[in-house]
């Protein structure tokens, strides 16, 4: 199988999966317990990108600027900071890192 007949079968798998959900009636969806997991499932896979997007490269675990801007961040969204702030703070930290020389 090429990539390209992968890519096709996944992007038509996923097509699928989505059309299927239209299919399912609202009182299900609107019940307490799948509302609730589709809630955390939602977290879970935003956590899951960050995780991927700031620790790896390709098949390694790397700690660089990247790991101390995230966790200024988050400090900073616990304290109810304004997106813009947080972003500009952590790409600050993650500057500064970088130009002294102190993460990669």
């Amino acid at each position: 199988m090429s990539v390209w007949s992968a890519i096709l079968l996944a992007a038509l798998i996923c097509l699928g999966l989505k059309a299927t959900g239209y299919l399912v009636p609202t009182r299900v969806l609107e019940a307490p317990r799948p509302a609730r997991i589709s809630d955390l499932l939602t977290v879970a896979l935003l956590a899951a990108l960050v995780a991927v997007q700031s620790l790896g490269a390709g098949q390694a675990v790397i700690v660089d600027a990247r790991v101390p801007a995230l966790l200024v961040a988050a400090g900073l969204l616990w304290l109810r900071q304004s997106f813009l702030v947080v972003v500009v703070a952590a790409a600050a930290v993650a500057a500064v890192l970088r130009l002294l020389g102190l993460a990669g």
